[in-house]
């Protein structure tokens, strides 16, 4: 049986099998009808949640915090501040080690933001599965919060593909005929591409559209009003299809897309079908060498229209081989140093559908363009886009909007990144023949993602002013810096092309501030606006006269009754003071002990200045500080801070407020 095909090689890959095929009007009926399937697939919701991290009560520095933990004080806070030390200066290893401690000993004094920090730092250094565990914990401790496993939600197509639209400018190029002209791909500065125009190889009718068989062309100055078209020279085109072609960085190595015809023989599958395959030319003395099968081919399926990824190590191509979902989908196999390939594997569902997935196209930054009818878009073949990490994994596919898409095929995209110009192949009517090429300049970056953007201010979040070129990073959930910006002279910063139902954390930063974070989870609306505006917090001001109880927040160090020895919460309040001392070894502190009013007011003497000596012993003989930096005495109940005097009817509260220790600046 002659090999059947539907507009010559671009829809070859499955009617082949089927004569007919699908119709040649696959138009707005089936789309919505298509449209329809696809919602009574997509079901369920996601859950809305989104949570702010607390701004830092105090972080001092990481030496200081070192040499506390030294000492044998491992409390929840030290290690908190261990681990933000190392955390917001992307040392994630160590951050690691001082947060595994504070959640294996911290027990309920863990907030959930050291479970999430935990879990991004344990990302980051791909402790997968111990980050899943936190992650868990992280998803126990707020119930609203949905930052791991989310469901997808039904995307507004249409919406989506009018915020592509506009991005790319359709310009017409001078080398089409009156026949199929299509499938370009890049080859220097010059172009590959298809054609059965009448100086085709050999005499041979295609029986189906009564035209010749495709050839392989070559242009010079593809953008001059007078290009220079000729067959591709060397042993390639064949009285069969050739078609879609890939070169190498170096230009000395092909692949291309042939009918199964090898060493002048044409082979066909068990029921007469010839299929297509992917064969590899050399470029030898000016001239291609005579194409050898790749060894994934087969006589019963096919596989063709190859693309190679930026480094050249991995071949993405369109096949219906077995474990292929619909009509034919999108492929990928390692091509090894030695020359040989791994073994393919499916792009799977996020790319391929029950319908025709085809003609991929790898940029240099890692995006996969390709061509479909299985995905919801404009008619016909629509050119969709998808991004790559550097894993491999591929993410969600998007149409590229119009003017690129239109109600006709439309397929077989390429681009040049560094120019920001591409060339892609339509049957729409404007063209001179059935298909044609045509160029494109890139105005803007298609979207890889559902559009939604996060704006908001930098400020400072003791007086809310604004704080104008701080620095602000948009990460991930394995903590990837995506990328960043500066905030502008009024403080704005913003980031386009968010994921919908992902997770992100916004990250600010300027000198002389500590960062801000917040995290934001994303629902499924393409093209919200999300704010969050971002409070910095100045350093701690250090001047003479200052009490350190409000300068580090120090809680109120209790004795017990009658007793002038440091109990356990008091020591973790004299170690911030230690750690402040460390930090400013010229500071100088007197320490004032006080007392209420209740006993007699010579041992209310008495007793502060037991206490006072107490309290200064430990800052000299555990924190290691010089006795000649520290003065103090204890005031008994002489300066009282309220009017609870001696006879005066006062609340334990009151009296409490009187039960203090001040530790004020002497010098710094």
């Amino acid at each position: 049986m002659m090999f059947q095909i539907k507009k010559a090689i671009r829809y070859s890959l499955i009617a082949t099998l089927i004569i007919g095929g699908v119709g040649e009007s696959y138009g707005q009926e089936q789309v919505d009808e298509a449209k329809q399937e696809i919602k009574e697939k997509k079901t369920g919701s996601v859950k809305k949640a989104e949570k702010r991290f607390d701004q830092y009560a105090f972080v001092d520095a990481r030496d200081l915090y070192l040499r506390i933990a030294d000492k044998g004080n491992k409390s929840p806070e030290v290690l908190k501040k261990l681990g933000d030390s190392y955390y917001f200066n992307g040392e994630y290893r160590d951050a690691v080690i001082w947060y595994g401690q504070l959640v294996n000993t911290g027990g309920d004094q863990v907030t959930p933001e050291y479970y999430f920090r935990y879990a991004q730092s344990l990302k980051s250094v791909q402790r997968y599965e111990e980050a899943d565990q936190i992650m868990s914990a992280f998803e126990t401790a707020n119930g609203n919060d949905k930052r791991g496993q989310m469901f997808v939600k039904e995307r507004d197509y249409l919406a989506e593909i009018e915020r592509q639209s506009g991005r790319y400018g359709i310009k017409p190029i001078n080398i089409n005929s009156g026949l199929q002209d299509f499938s370009p791909s890049f080859y220097g500065e010059r172009l590959v591409f298809s054609s059965n125009r009448e100086n085709s190889t050999g005499t041979l009718i295609h029986d189906w559209n009564d035209q010749p068989f495709l050839d392989l062309y070559i242009v010079d100055n593809p953008e001059s009003d007078n290009p220079i078209i000729n067959k591709l020279e060397g042993d390639v085109n064949t009285k069969y299809h050739e078609s879609s072609t890939v070169f190498n960085d170096l230009g000395d190595v092909m692949y291309f897309t042939r009918n199964n015809y090898t060493d002048r023989k044409l082979k066909r599958d068990e029921e007469g079908t010839n299929k297509l395959k992917l064969y590899k030319s050399f470029r030898e003395s000016g001239q291609w060498s005579i194409a050898e099968e790749l060894p994934f081919n087969s006589n019963e399926y096919s596989v063709a229209h190859p693309a190679l990824s930026p480094d050249g190590k991995t071949l993405y191509f369109a096949s219906d081989m077995p474990g292929t979902k619909g009509l034919s989908d999108l492929w990928r196999v390692s091509i090894n140093a030695d020359g040989t390939y791994g073994n393919p594997e499916n792009l799977g569902e996020t790319i391929n559908t029950e319908g025709r997935e085809t003609f991929p196209f790898i940029s240099s930054d890692g995006r996969l363009f390709f061509a479909t009818d299985g995905h919801v878009g404009l008619g016909g073949l629509d050119v969709f886009v998808a991004q790559i990490d550097d894993n491999g994994t591929v993410g969600d596919a998007y149409n590229a909007g119009k003017p690129v898409n239109s109600s006709y095929d439309d397929f077989g995209l390429i681009l040049n990144n560094d120019k920001g110009v591409g060339y892609f192949s339509s049957n729409r009517a404007t063209g001179l023949g059935n298909d044609d090429i045509y160029g494109f300049t890139r105005d803007k970056k298609l979207l890889t993602n559902c559009g939604q953007v996060i704006t908001g201010i930098t400020r400072d979040v003791k007086t809310d002013e604004i704080l104008p070129m701080a620095r602000v990073q948009l990460r991930d959930q394995q903590n990837n810096v995506v990328t960043q910006t500066t905030s502008d002279v009024q403080g704005n910063y913003g980031f386009d092309g968010i994921n919908c139902n992902d997770v992100y954390v916004v990250r600010a930063e300027k000198e002389n501030y500590d960062p801000a974070e917040a995290i934001i989870t994303t629902d499924g609306e393409p093209g919200r606006s999300l704010k969050r505006d971002l409070y910095l917090k100045p350093p701690v001001a250090v001047n003479v006269g200052d009490d350190l109880n409000e300068l580090l927040g120090l809680k109120p160090i209790y004795f017990d009754l009658d007793k002038s020895f440091i109990r356990p919460d008091a020591e973790r309040e004299l170690i911030k003071v230690i750690a402040f001392m460390e930090q400013f070894p010229n500071s100088k502190i007197d320490v004032r002990s006080h007392t209420d009013s209740r006993a007699d007011d010579a041992y209310n003497i008495a007793l502060s200045q037991r206490r006072n000596t107490a309290t200064i012993d430990y800052i000299v003989n555990v924190g290691g500080v010089s006795r000649s930096r520290l003065t103090g005495r204890g005031y008994g109940e002489t300066q009282l801070t309220n009017r609870c005097s001696n006879g005066v009817a006062c609340s334990e509260g009151e009296h409490q407020l009187n039960r203090r220790s001040e530790f004020i600046i002497l010098a710094k």
